[in-house]
Formats: structure tokens, C-alpha cells, sequence
């Protein structure tokens, strides 16, 4: 099956191309989400974290 309207394409992807362009856009993370990854990083590359494995230790030990 193929489609040969032309108009009818180019209308088709008009609509793609705005429903993803919208996705995109509703995609931006609030910025204390933002803060806290930051954050998150920072605590990792300071060293200040455990394995998990050390975790459910922990948990466990409860």
C-alpha cells in the first residue's frame, strides 16, 4: 500500500514534526530536579557515595 497524494504527505508530516517538536519541548526537567542531579554529581565525584551492595547491607542490618 502506498499513499501518492502529495498533499496529502506533506500535511501528514507537518503534523509529525509538530507532535515531536512538542514532546521536546514538554521535556525540560524543573530546576530543582536540576539542582539535586548536580548536586548528585558533585557528591560522586568528591567520593561520597557507596555501592550498591554496601546499601542493601544497610538496609538489611535495619
Amino acid at each position: 500500500m502506498a499513499i501518492s497524494n502529495k498533499d496529502y504527505l506533506v500535511a501528514l508530516n507537518k503534523l509529525m514534526e509538530s507532535a515531536v517538536e512538542k514532546d521536546v519541548a514538554e521535556e525540560v526537567l524543573p530546576k530543582h530536579v536540576i539542582v539535586g542531579i548536580k548536586k548528585g554529581q558533585a557528591d560522586f565525584e568528591a567520593g561520597r557515595y557507596i555501592t550498591f551492595d554496601t546499601f542493601k547491607k544497610k538496609l538489611s542490618a535495619k
